[in-house]
């Protein structure tokens, strides 16, 4: 993965048997990114995405691998008790196939290159977990 930074954002371009969660934690770490929105296209080889079960309060996940083309993906950063928190949607394709799948982007293993671009905020905010829904909310 490399990266460059243009003012308060960011022009990352992830490799090829990288995972995506793990290089945009990593820039975020490295440049004390605390806040902000992140998008991206590419392509994953290997996707496991998730839909939060209301009933359940838990994330079920389903893993796909195949030739996927990014057709979204976005998200935002910010932080819980101290560490990055990443919480990004992707939605993947294969049109050929006649594929599509979308959902909380719980790991993603580039094939080709993914491009992605990060937007800093200055800022914080945490986050904290919410028993009501079962989700970790944004604290203001």
């Amino acid at each position: 993965m490399e990266y460059r930074k243009y003012g308060s954002d960011y022009v990352l371009r992830i490799d090829k048997g990288e995972e995506i969660l793990e290089a945009i934690s990593q820039v975020c770490q490295e440049e004390g990114i605390l806040l902000g929105t992140v998008n991206g296209i590419g392509a994953v080889g290997e996707v496991t995405l998730g839909v939060f079960n209301t009933r359940k309060f838990q994330y079920e996940s389903v893993e796909y691998k195949g030739d996927f083309e990014i057709a979204s993906c976005m998200g935002n950063i910010s932080t819980m008790n101290g560490n990055t928190y990443l919480h990004i949607h992707m939605a993947v394709g294969n049109s050929k196939e006649g594929e599509v799948h979308a959902g909380h982007l719980n790991r993603g293993v580039v094939s080709l290159t993914g491009e992605f671009f990060l937007h800093k905020i200055e800022g914080q905010v945490d986050r904290e977990y919410s028993e009501e829904v079962g989700l970790n909310l944004i604290k203001f």
